[in-house]
């Protein structure tokens, strides 16, 4: 994820305005929340999360596909 300037705020702004926060999200699709001034928390609008949810379990299946293919005659193996 790339992380535009424009869309950090600091967990005080955050706090005291919302709504900002909330239309910097509707404008770019995410706004990172600092806390000390460290990346801490990313607000985004709810169908990215989805999205993004379901990227990372494509990946954990490809990878888990990958695995068990490099590796079937060892799980055969182990199953007898």
């Amino acid at each position: 994820m790339q992380i535009n300037t424009n869309n950090l705020v600091s967990i005080t702004e955050a706090n005291q305005n919302f709504s900002r926060v909330a239309r910097l999200v509707d404008e770019n699709g995410a706004a990172v929340i600092l806390k000390n001034n460290v990346p801490r928390y990313v607000l985004m609008e709810f169908s990215q999360f989805q999205k993004e949810e379901i990227a990372g379990e494509e990946e954990v299946d490809r990878v888990a596909r990958r695995i068990l293919a490099k590796n079937r005659h060892a799980f055969e193996e182990l199953a007898k």
